[in-house]
């Protein structure tokens, strides 16, 4: 969820509410609150695109460390078969076309692109929590003892 969308959300609603109250004290109390619940709406927001992305990095982790080479190399080899497109539509088919040379450009619907851009977003992810996990030491806590 956009956190910007949020904020104009609650900025509309806070300027509608000079002419709402008779008191002064009234108005304040109100956008108290308003701004109150927009900060746990906001909070929210981000602890759930928080979330969402530990889930698209556990999966990423998962995948790569799975047991079949499919399981494995599977978006990897989407994305080279997508950038390959790409390099194909605005470097060679440009270069063969200047050159009178025969060459046609691919096709690359806006939903691979759009897979393209999430996939490389969630293979980031994944590497970098693997990058971060493998350099942390995790040295068991030890319990208290009691006297």
């Amino acid at each position: 969820m956009d956190v910007g969308l949020i904020a104009g959300a609650f900025e509309g609603i806070l300027k509608g509410f000079d002419g709402l109250f008779t008191s002064d004290e009234e108005r304040l109390d109100a956008k108290g609150k308003i701004i109150a619940l927009q900060g746990q709406v906001m909070a929210s927001s981000l602890e759930y695109e928080s979330q969402l992305n530990q889930m698209k990095s556990d999966v990423i982790i998962a995948e790569a460390k799975g047991a079949s080479w499919m399981q494995r190399n599977w978006r990897p080899t989407l994305m080279l078969t997508i950038v390959a497109i790409v390099a194909n539509n605005y470097i060679i088919y440009p270069y063969l076309a200047l050159m009178g040379l025969p060459a046609m450009p691919l096709e690359l619907p806006e939903e691979l692109f759009t897979l393209m851009q999430i996939g490389v977003g969630g293979y980031i992810v994944g590497r970098s929590a693997e990058k971060i996990a493998g350099s942390v030491d995790f040295k068991p806590v030890k319990a208290k003892e009691k006297k």
